[in-house]
């Protein structure tokens, strides 16, 4: 029998006035409700992994970029040696392919006083803000939530978390003592508070212009603790980190300094790992709501079939063999298949849309590293889903499609 025919008969046998009374049965309902849970869930899974790992890989590389080139001989402090890179480098390191800037920095330890309290805190330092220039302070303005950004050496962003910790405002000074050879103090002017939600990066950084730090260091405008390395796309980051590495790679400052290069994931080990772990939650969560749709579709198909036993008697007793009445069933049971996908990708997409746009889903910012559930649209993880999803009712349903090969036309007749 031709396909079309195939199709016509399945189209027929799901959008008949008997097939309404079939799918109104709970044992199918219950199937359709399987399908549409999984599909929801599958999404939302794919899409707030993909979120969490966005936002958390755009936090941690808004405060210490996709790539940093230090002195070789620094551990693993904030209290950084200098290097003195020259100006070609960083013209070199500028024109990689997929680097949006390569800006020089300068971290120094410090220890915010107030009268009623004190915290310790790293000042980082990078060029002077330009609006019509990309930089690390980009980041910052967009997580802007009070005053302006910093336009003198003696301003400083702070974060809401400090600024609740230490009760200074937008306006104020403040003290800061560093600690070295001797105790020093500069007196800074908050000019802005930022927030991003990374609790233990909000509660660490101070961000002021590179001049400051500079002067109180004793350096001339070539030092800086470090090159920060910006990517357009994080896809590119092994690329990019790789062709840093050649330029840098047995090459000296004028000061006889060798240059290592690091990328944000040798930087920060424990939270991609932790990242990478969830991958494995989304590797069970799919292979648990598969078996749920497709065990719940081994019922519906069940039901379809007992339900059609006059049909598949007449059938038979027409001449029609038993392959092409599977294949009735099957398409079917594809389009039953095909209303529970849809109705999941309405209600899965659905909810991430209105968390994506409310943030109605909170979280504890100390914990997630963000403070509410992030969510990102993935065309290719949307095809993934459905494509599971559709696939594997199907192949699960060729067994007890086979059902139909074990009724006869006498034993219906004789039933009827």
């Amino acid at each position: 029998m031709q396909k079309s025919t195939i199709w016509a008969l399945g189209n027929r046998l799901f959008y008949s006035e008997q097939a309404e009374q079939r799918h109104a049965r709970p044992a199918v309902r219950v199937a359709l409700l399987g399908v549409m849970i999984s599909v929801a869930v599958m999404l939302l899974t794919v899409f707030v992994v993909l979120g969490f790992k966005r936002t958390v890989t755009e936090q941690v590389a808004g405060f210490s970029s996709h790539i940093q080139v230090v002195n070789f001989d620094n551990n693993n402090t904030y209290e950084l040696r200098d290097i003195s890179p020259s100006d070609t480098l960083l013209q070199r390191l500028q024109s990689v392919e997929h680097v949006v800037y390569a800006d020089p920095f300068v971290t120094k330890p410090g220890i915010l006083k107030t009268q009623d309290s004190f915290q310790g805190v790293v000042l980082k330092g990078m060029p002077l803000f330009q609006a019509d220039r990309p930089s690390a302070w980009d980041f910052f303005r967009h997580n802007l939530r009070e005053g302006s950004m910093p336009d003198s050496v003696g301003d400083v962003l702070l974060s809401k978390t400090l600024h609740r910790l230490l009760q200074v405002g937008v306006g104020e000074s403040l003290l800061c003592y560093f600690v070295g050879d001797d105790v020093r103090v500069r007196r800074y002017h908050v000019c802005g508070i930022y927030e991003t939600g990374f609790e233990d990066f909000d509660r660490a950084f101070l961000l002021t212009p590179i001049d400051g730090l500079r002067q109180l260091n004793g350096w001339d405008s070539t030092r800086c603790s470090g090159i920060e390395i910006r990517v357009d796309d994080v896809n590119h980051l092994e690329e990019v980190d790789e062709r840093v590495f050649f330029i840098t790679a047995n090459r000296f400052d004028s000061d006889g300094n060798a240059f290592f290069v690091q990328n944000l994931l040798d930087k920060n080990p424990q939270i991609f790992m932790w990242l990478d772990l969830l991958d494995m939650n989304v590797v069970i969560i799919f292979i648990l709501m598969l078996c749920v749709s497709g065990f719940s579709m081994i019922s519906g198909l069940l039901i379809l079939i007992l339900d059609s036993v006059p049909f598949i008697g007449t059938m038979k007793a027409l001449g029609m063999d038993n392959r092409t009445l599977r294949k009735i069933f099957l398409v079917e049971a594809f389009m039953l298949v095909g209303r529970g996908v849809l109705w999941g990708n309405l209600i899965g997409c659905g909810l991430m849309c209105i968390q994506y746009f409310t943030h109605l889903i909170p979280l504890d910012a100390a914990t997630y590293y963000v403070g509410y559930v992030p969510v990102l649209f993935s065309f290719w993880g949307w095809l993934l889903v459905n494509f599971a999803a559709v696939t594997v009712s199907m192949l699960v349903l060729l067994l007890p499609s086979a059902l139909v090969t074990r009724i006869s036309p006498a034993q219906v007749l004789r039933f009827e």
